[in-house]
Formats: structure tokens, sequence, C-alpha cells
């Protein structure tokens, strides 16, 4: 064993396991679908969770611990102290999302997306009763003309014009870093994209969950860009973005999310009911707290091996599956894979893997304008895993051209 989380479990291990990453699909396919890392828990979660269980502190949460906790690690990682005391903590990131969407939009409004993107983004948005409008991305990045489009769109003003002209309420939902790309957006960008949506007057939320997913502390990290906290850059006042421990710490299943806000957003946040919080998992709080006050180190040798399997995954695919196209990534433990070149006509790549090759990948499609032909992998896996599903993919591959042949 190494010291990455990446590099401890076996697959008989692994498929011990009952989530919905190991129970999907039958015990012969292997799963890469969907954002789970095949890691052992970290000891401080463990710890933490024991120790709640065993004091019997497993009651209603209350107060800012969430928020309290990831300020000294916003603040180490990324140079941002985000304000704790008009925090809110709530279940999870779509929960947070859909709360803030409430405050500040009413069913009719508009959500600005930018697809391919995480597809929960349409459904809940569309659940709550607003209108989805895409604002695709350009070779994998924002694109303001695109944005100013959509932004035009949505609030019903005129293009190039000076605010909304219909009374339309809309909010740019942001995924940064972006999923599933890969792409960290940068200060610059961002800024940019703050004007515009002040220009027209659309609000700006951000789903920060990859945040602590960048690779310029690794050495040898390959293509890496830092993390841009979306309220640190200037003309995020009127802004709010979501965190989670989540995502770099494989908790899912004990979830539980902060949202933050801009000076000028503390009172969007104020409106949303205190019921909202009710669902908050106190012993998921406590474990996210752990996550953020012990797990530095953790981290760092997660994000290294991620980083590893970045380079392997995409050597693998050169040499074995040389049509399939790897988006360069900055970010996030996720590989974008265009394979729209390497399908023969008319199949269906999702089907194709699935049925030929045994391997299970995050189907394109459902990530939007942009998605069809595409494939999402997840690296946070073992190297025996990933040369296994990277194997696969080749051979469904194969079989198919020689099918078409």
């Amino acid at each position: 064993m190494t010291d990455s989380p990446l590099d401890q479990l076996t697959l008989d291990e692994l498929r011990r396991r009952t989530s919905v990453k190991w129970r999907a699909y039958p015990p012969d396919v292997l799963p890469m679908f969907v954002a789970e890392m095949d890691v052992p828990q970290a000891p401080f979660v463990i710890d933490a969770v024991t120790r709640a269980l065993v004091d019997g502190d497993t009651g209603y949460d209350v107060g800012t611990t969430y928020a309290e906790a990831l300020a000294p690690f916003a603040e180490r990682r990324w140079g941002w102290v985000p304000d704790v005391g008009t925090s809110r903590t709530l279940p999870d990131v779509m929960v947070a999302i859909v709360e803030v969407l409430r405050v500040l939009t009413a069913p009719g409004d508009a959500v600005v997306v930018t697809p391919p993107v995480y597809p929960p983004f349409y459904a809940y948005a569309r659940t709550e009763g607003r209108q989805v409008v895409e604002a695709p991305l350009r070779d994998g990045r924002l694109d303001l003309d695109v944005l100013e489009a959509a932004f035009a769109e949505a609030t019903g003003a005129a293009a190039h014009g000076s605010g909304p002209g219909s009374g339309r309420r809309a909010v740019l939902l942001l995924c940064n870093p972006h999923n599933p790309t890969g792409t960290a957006h940068t200060r610059a960008e961002l800024e940019a994209v703050l004007a515009l949506a002040d220009r027209y007057g659309v609000r700006v939320v951000a789903d920060e969950v990859h945040a602590p997913f960048t690779f310029e502390r690794v050495p040898d990290g390959g293509t890496s860009a830092p993390f841009v906290p979306l309220l640190s850059v200037p003309g995020s006042e009127r802004a709010i973005a979501v965190h989670s421990a989540s995502k770099a710490f494989n908790l899912a299943g004990l979830r539980a999310a902060v949202a933050v806000a801009g000076p000028g957003a503390a009172d969007d946040l104020r409106r949303i009911p205190e019921v909202a919080g009710h669902a908050v998992n106190h012993v998921a709080v406590l474990a996210h707290a752990a996550a953020y006050r012990e797990g530095d180190a953790w981290l760092d040798a997660l994000l290294a091996g991620v980083a590893r399997n970045r380079a392997v995954a995409t050597r693998l695919l050169a040499e074995q599956a040389p049509a399939v196209r790897v988006q360069p990534a900055e970010a996030t433990y996720l590989a974008w894979l265009d394979l729209r070149d390497a399908v023969p006509d008319g199949e269906d790549p999702h089907r194709l893997l699935l049925r030929r090759g045994k391997v299970a990948l995050a189907d394109g499609r459902t990530f939007g304008t942009g998605g069809a032909g595409w494939m999402r992998l997840n690296l946070a896996t073992t190297p025996e895993i990933l040369a296994d599903g990277v194997g696969r993919v080749a051979a469904a591959l194969a079989e198919a051209a020689y099918r078409r042949g």
C-alpha cells in the first residue's frame, strides 16, 4: 500500500458496499459513473462519528459549527475567509441551492446553467417551477457572449442592454470548479461574469463542492489551476456560494452543506425559512467539521493519487483507445471523455460500453447541451480498477469497430 487513500482497498472489499455505485448495476459491471470515491473513510471522520455515538450526541443541529470549521480551512487552502455569522447550515448542496433559488426567484423565473453541467441543476430547478436557460461552454470555458444572450433571454432584456427588461428575476447557477469538464474558472473569468450578471440584474449562485480538487499543491500534478472562491472576486457582493466536505472526504451518505453570502446577499440567506435547517444531520455536521479541521494531509495524499490516476487514464486511453479524446482538466476527480469519433454512427456510447465492455460511465447526454457523445469517468479509484475500466472501454470500442468493419 502507498500513502494515497486511493491505493488501499481491493475490488472485493469495495463490492461489500451497498451504496448506489455498487448496487445500480449487476456484479459483472465495473461502476465508474457516480461521484463516490473508492477510499477507506478517513480516521478523523471515524473518530468524530464514533465519539458522537458514544456520547449520544445525536440530537438536532444548531449554530454555526459547520462554517466555523470551513472558515480556517478556506483560509489555509484558498486565502479566503467566509463570513461565519451570516452563513446557513443546510442538509446538502442541492437542498441549499433550492432554498436559495426560492428566495431569489419565483415559479416562472429563470435559472441559467452552463452545460454540459451537473444534471441535478436541471432537475431541481424545473421541479421548483423555474425555467432553465442554457449558456453552453465554449471549448470547456465560460463564454461571455453566450452568457449575455442567455441573461437577455432569462430576464426579457434586449441583448447588450443596460438591465433587465421584463421584471423577470433570474439566477446564474454556476459550477465552480466545473463538473464534468474539470474547468477551474479563473479570477478574470469570474469577475467578468459577475459584472455582466450585475448589468442584467442576474444573481449568481455557485456550487463549490469540488473546490478542494485542484492540483497546484501536488508535485507533478499535470494541468492545474487554483480554485478561486466566487466570493473572493470583486463584484461578488450579492452572490451566494455553497460548500460541502461531501465530495472531498467521500461523505455523500453523511451529507451536510453550508451556504455563505457576500455582504449584499446576507439578508437573502436570513430569509431562508428556519424550518429549512430542520433536516440537517447533526452527526454529519460533526463529521464534516472534523474533516475540515484535521483533513489537510489526508486530502493532499488523495489529490496526489487523483493526479497520478488522471495521467494514467490519459496514457492508457491514448494507447488502447486512441479515438477517445480526453478533455484537459484542471480540477475535480472526473475525466470528461469525447467518444464521438470512437463510436459507430447511430450507436449509444453508454449502452455500448455497458453491454459490450461491462463498464458503467456517466452518460454525457444527461449533462445537457454539448454532452451527447461524451462520457464521464470517475478517477477516484485504485490504479488496478482504473486500468481494468480503461481496458473494458477499449475492448468495447474495438469490438464495435470490428463489427462495423
